[in-house]
């Protein structure tokens, strides 16, 4: 799994406003240096020599600080608003206005001391910062604001809360411009995978279609020494246990693997939701669970089904964790425990969700088409572990974007089955499974072993404008 990451780089503006200290605007401004550069983000930002302590007050520093960020508009993932005083909450308007990056904007306010209250040390953050908000909102600028009112930049609070905003601005980046590749048609009695391309084009989302036909001609014509086959074959082997596949399963499931990157790498495919069943197993030979298992281990999120919304739930949570994926039916309840579930899929899980996994034959499948022609799923049970949850769906009668997300945890309750699969807890289980059915979702879910729930929401509903509903939260639910 990859664990080499591109750093991070924030814009950054330094509220000041004149009859308040200025100092404080110059050791804000290289505190919150400081702890972006510790935590290994790289800073945009005005310089002392650009404007008064590098702040922005007035009309001609937010023009600077503007012009500033616009070099730099590819580069930006987003923006921290820093308040070492009560700042001008114009001059932040207007260069967030003039720069028009439309990235997440993160607003801090640094907190008064009680014994320096006096002029010469007082901030008055804590209500610049509703001036701030104030006017952001007026402009029609969206923003997220800290947990606490006031915070550090160097507390451990602002810590966390700089976690989750990166978080946060990698969701955002990572769905803009995104390009899906559907590769099959939606399977015929998967009416509960269907969704809309023009809703999601709406959003930014295209989709890049690839028959089958055309993979299963490029495998045939594909040789067995091939280079990119050969290769795939390799990691393969070295991916999963593979001792009890057949030699020539393994060699199809190669060139399958082989074709799907090439093709990916052509058409600039991120992401991918692949038709298994079961057009593949009857006319290749083997299951798909493999590949798209090693896809999803190297954040490259794959779903079965032809769920192109499973896969954006995927992708959204690997991009906030930067962590593995699955795509999991909620599939059946466990015992008479009414907070507990069994998740499971057949299974294309990625390697980082097992606590041991063997490469087999798909269970379900072989009876129709025969053990012979299913080899390739993933068999294991999923790790104890913290797990977040997201589903999207396009609503097509109202032409907009909907979904969930909530946190729960696997457990390692025994459970004898197989396929990949977990016993899942969620507190208020009911309560999710009531409003799945009242608001007709779809049985996949996507899941992520992280904590995640609230920066994807955030990225969600503040910055991308879906509609979401947050288990545990919006109804009290933890």
């Amino acid at each position: 799994m990859p664990v080499n990451h591109k750093k991070m780089v924030m814009g950054v503006i330094v509220g000041n406003r004149g009859f308040f200290p200025g100092h404080l605007a110059k050791s804000g401004r290289e505190e919150i240096l400081r702890v972006l550069e510790a935590a290994n983000m790289e800073a945009v930002a005005l310089t002392p020599e650009e404007s008064r302590y590098g702040a922005v007050e007035t009309r001609e520093e937010s023009r600077r600080c503007a012009e500033l960020f616009k070099r730099n508009r590819e580069r930006i993932d987003g923006i921290i608003v820093t308040l070492p005083n009560f700042g001008e909450e114009r001059a932040i308007a207007d260069a967030l206005r003039l720069a028009d990056l439309r990235v997440p904007v993160l607003i801090q306010a640094t907190p008064d001391e009680p014994e320096k209250m006096a002029i010469a040390f007082r901030r008055d953050s804590f209500c610049g910062k509703m001036s701030a908000c104030n006017n952001l909102r007026q402009y029609g600028i969206p923003y997220s604001i800290t947990t606490l009112h006031t915070e550090s930049p160097d507390s451990p609070e602002f810590a966390l809360d700089l976690e989750w905003f990166a978080a946060v601005c990698r969701v955002v980046k990572g769905f803009r411009n995104l390009r899906v590749g559907a590769i099959g048609a939606r399977p015929a009695a998967f009416n509960t995978v269907r969704y809309s391309e023009k809703i999601l084009e709406s959003q930014g989302i295209s989709i890049e279609t690839l028959d089958l036909s055309e993979v299963l001609g490029r495998i045939e014509r594909m040789k067995d020494n091939d280079d990119h086959a050969q290769a795939k074959l390799s990691a393969i082997k070295q991916y999963a246990d593979s001792s009890n596949v057949p030699a020539a399963a393994l060699l199809k499931m190669a060139k399958l693997g082989a074709v799907v990157d090439q093709w990916m790498a052509a058409t600039e495919v991120t992401i991918s939701a692949v038709q298994c069943w079961t057009s593949i197993e009857e006319n290749l030979g083997v299951v798909p669970c493999t590949i798209m298992s090693m896809m999803s281990n190297e954040l490259l999120s794959s779903a079965c089904e032809v769920d192109i919304c499973g896969v954006l739930g995927m992708h959204a949570m690997q991009l906030a964790s930067r962590t593995p994926s699955a795509l999991l039916d909620w599939n059946n309840n466990y015992g008479p425990d009414p907070n507990k579930a069994v998740c499971f899929h057949c299974s294309n899980l990625p390697k980082h969700f097992f606590r041991s996994v063997k490469m087999d034959f798909q269970a379900i499948i072989a009876g129709t088409v025969g053990k012979e022609n299913t080899f390739g799923t993933c068999v294991g049970v999923i790790k104890p572990e913290k797990m977040s949850f997201a589903r999207f769906s396009t609503d097509d009668t109202s032409g907009k974007m909907r979904g969930y997300v909530g946190e729960g945890r696997f457990t390692d309750d025994p459970l004898n089955t197989f396929g990949g699969a977990g016993v899942v807890e969620i507190a208020h289980l009911q309560k999710l499974l009531r409003y799945i059915c009242e608001n007709g979702f779809e049985h996949h879910v996507a899941a992520n072993l992280s904590t995640v729930a609230s920066a994807v929401h955030e990225a969600a509903t503040r910055y991308l404008g879906w509609n979401m509903y947050w288990h545990g939260r919006d109804h009290g639910a933890c």
